[in-house]
């Protein structure tokens, strides 16, 4: 069976630079054009509303006008006849000037008695009631809102008022806003295209360190300006990101070296003994021992694979699905309780304390876990007759603190910030029974759960503080 490599067959390809992403392409002018078009939009819905109340508010006032005149004319027709209503009407039309306002006097067969018309439009209806002329005697054609209204007598009567004062004021407000409209678009997109060049050099900065990553380059970062505007927000947690990936790509690379290594003795010790049975052909009974001795290396292997996959397993934040309320006190004594046949026969004096109940929200079994590889840490390394202290407290109203100290050999300041990676071993480890992932492990099992995990100088010894999130 072959297996697929896990490279792939053809290269990552390599972003643009932001420079060369098309100007229609780009977020930034994409969002000019939205913004602009939801300025239209606000402005159309503005405009409308305001042409709506102000235009039928102009035109009342021109209904209003017309009714008064006729009003007046109606009155003098009633009181002293159609002669008076003859007059004043000559008189009206001599008054007016350039308006296009019209008067109009017509016997029942639309006859015209006085007025400025010659004759009934066609245009216009003969019934009773209101309409528009669609063109009057201005020059610039401006249409004549009319009311026809019956007299008492038959007659027709026609008063009419110029609309060019309405249509001016509408012609005016349709080039301000077309106006306003031209305007808010070249603002918005003139705005994009700047704000597009202010932050397409951060941009930039970021395709690069992508690029560089990309490229294998793992140092590089993104610079920070220094603003704390939301770029350099940005900027920092990429910063940080890239960190990360280089610290795990070196963990693994340095893993894989050290697995190699470590690897190499138990398997050569494991074909040596059994190319020695296999050449020799010895007794029955010995080659059971060196059978025997094959399974304890193999066993070795096995563990040290174990402990990778659980490594792993917890780094891949898998194990989340399996957090529950637990009491930290129970572990604490249940650990005490494990390790005490093993302290005693060192002669050492191991101490518990814990105020029951400190609730904490985790993995029972990796916390255990945890724990447990501090306590056999504390017991492999701390010298006969020396003493170990397990506590749990509450360190704080949304904290709990778990301790394990002793007075052993300790860690050097400058073994500190290294003990927790995978398979190093100290010089106090040396020639001692382990793989190096015990406080890997810890570690590990700290992040996984938002905690974190100090190493301090006991004075002598160690102290291990992990400080949890409490439940």
């Amino acid at each position: 069976m072959k297996l697929r490599s896990a490279v792939p067959d053809t290269p990552t390809p390599i972003p643009a630079p932001v420079a060369e992403v098309g100007r229609l392409q780009s977020l930034v002018v994409r969002l000019a054009v939205a913004y602009a078009l939801l300025g239209l939009s606000v402005l159309g819905v503005f405009a409308g509303a305001f042409w709506l109340t102000t235009g039928k508010r102009t035109l009342d006032q021109i209904d209003r006008r017309v009714n008064v005149r006729e009003t007046i004319l109606e009155d003098i027709f009633q009181r002293n006849g159609l002669a008076a209503l003859v007059g004043k009407i000559h008189r009206r039309v001599a008054q007016i000037y350039d308006s296009g306002d019209i008067f109009l006097l017509t016997d029942p067969a639309f006859k015209p008695i006085a007025g400025n018309l010659r004759s009934w439009p066609k245009t216009l209806s003969r019934q009773p009631g209101w309409d528009i002329l669609p063109a009057g005697k201005r020059p610039d054609g401006a249409p004549i809102r009319v009311h026809h209204m019956l007299l008492s007598n038959g007659d027709h009567l026609l008063v009419g008022v110029d609309l060019g004062f309405y249509d001016s004021v509408r012609r005016l407000f349709f080039i301000g806003l077309g106006s306003t409209a031209v305007v808010l678009v070249l603002f918005g997109m003139g705005g994009g295209f700047l704000v597009r060049r202010a932050i397409i050099a951060r941009l930039d900065a970021l395709n690069q360190a992508t690029v560089a990553i990309i490229g294998g380059d793992l140092s590089h970062r993104v610079a920070v300006r220094g603003r704390g505007d939301e770029l350099d927000l940005l900027a920092a947690t990429i910063n940080r990101l890239l960190e990360q990936i280089k610290q795990l790509v070196e963990g693994v690379r340095n893993v894989s070296n050290v697995v190699a290594h470590d690897l190499r003795t138990p398997l050569s010790e494991l074909r040596a003994r059994l190319e020695d049975i296999v050449a020799h052909r010895p007794p029955p009974a010995e080659t059971f021992v060196g059978v025997e001795a094959a399974l304890r290396d193999t066993d070795r292997l096995l563990q040290l694979f174990n402990a990778l996959l659980r490594l792993a397993e917890v780094d891949s934040g898998a194990r989340r699905a399996g957090f529950v309320r637990l009491d930290l006190a129970k572990l604490v004594e249940e650990a005490a309780e494990l390790y005490q046949p093993l302290a005693e026969t060192k002669a050492l004096h191991l101490r518990f304390k814990c105020l029951s109940p400190l609730y904490v929200k985790g993995d029972p079994t990796l916390l255990a876990q945890s724990l447990g590889n501090l306590v056999d840490n504390a017991v492999k390394y701390v010298p006969d007759g020396g003493s170990i202290r397990i506590q749990a407290e509450a360190a704080s109203a949304d904290e709990v603190l778990l301790e394990v100290s002793d007075n052993g050999p300790g860690v050097g300041p400058d073994e500190v910030d290294r003990v927790t990676q995978r398979f190093y071993r100290g010089d106090a480890s040396r020639g001692t029974h382990g793989n190096g992932l015990g406080l890997s492990m810890v570690a590990a099992v700290a992040r996984l759960h938002g905690a974190q995990l100090r190493l301090e100088d006991n004075k002598p010894g160690l102290r291990a503080c992990l400080t949890l999130p409490r439940a």
